[in-house]
């Protein structure tokens, strides 16, 4: 993120505890107003190792799931946290399954996708995967999506 430093402002020196790497491109670089696609991925994991605790690993990626959901909303309608000011995005409803154990300081592709927003609601849905491809969470979500004026 460093291009951005002057950009992201305060939120570039803020520690975060999850380390998160755009797949395909940052979406930074996408010009505002331009749509983007409804679909995007991302790796990401926990900054650090964490104890072997199976429920601490199942909340660290219940936190990191809820980081760049609903950015897949607003792509396709040429929007971002970055590119509009005020953009208000609300969590209504953030729904997990956890299929099998994993490790969240070991890589996970999340994989996220949106099929519409509209009515200032937006509806996205994820996938998580390990390093080997085993999908060991599924997640969904609803959230209020609008520009404030």
């Amino acid at each position: 993120m460093a291009p951005y430093r002057e950009r992201l402002g305060p939120w570039y020196d803020r520690p975060r505890p999850i380390d998160i790497r755009h797949v395909g491109g940052n979406p930074l670089d996408r010009r505002p107003d331009e749509p983007g696609p409804t679909h995007g991925r991302v790796w990401l994991r926990a900054d650090g190792t964490l104890p072997d605790e199976p429920l601490l690993h199942a909340c660290v990626v219940a936190y990191a799931s809820d980081l760049t959901l609903l950015d897949t909303t607003l792509a396709p309608h040429g929007l971002s946290i970055w590119s509009a000011p005020g953009m208000m995005l609300a969590s209504l409803d953030h729904a997990m399954w956890f299929h099998r154990p994993f490790r969240a300081d070991e890589w996970l592709l999340y994989d996220q996708d949106s099929p519409v927003a509209s009515g200032a609601r937006g509806f996205a849905r994820g996938s998580i995967f390990t390093g080997d491809g085993r999908l060991v969470v599924s997640v969904v979500q609803e959230g209020l999506v609008r520009p404030v004026a």
